[in-house]
């Protein structure tokens, strides 16, 4: 008998990869991501402009990986009991990737000029 972890292979990681690249280069998402921490924690940031930008990028991988995660159970939820965790963390890749598209254009002109 598989286990759930054997099916789905490495899938796991390239969505977490994916939601990290997103949290790091997605132009829409960093102001949000930012404010929301300066908001949540005005005090203990105040002295490290790198430490709100590393809590903003988390942030924004979390937030991907919540709203990515929403198609993926309501997959599951309406395939009822007949959705394979394959199927599932397949439209949570789609999901994360499409996503991470804006990010994925960001670093592109980042990383190549």
């Amino acid at each position: 008998m598989t286990t759930p972890i054997m099916e789905t292979g490495r899938i796991p990681l390239a969505i977490a990869a994916l939601a990290l690249l997103n949290g790091v280069f997605n132009p829409w998402l960093l102001p949000q991501t930012t404010a929301a921490v300066i908001l949540l924690a005005p005090g203990f940031l105040v002295s490290s402009a790198s430490l709100v930008v590393y809590l903003a990028s988390l942030f924004g991988a979390l937030t991907t990986l919540v709203v990515a995660g929403i198609p993926a159970a309501l997959y599951e939820r309406l395939a009822g009991g007949r959705a394979s965790p394959f199927a599932v963390c397949l439209v949570w890749l789609a999901a994360t990737a499409l996503l991470s598209l804006p990010a994925a254009g960001m670093a592109a002109l980042l990383l190549l000029g």
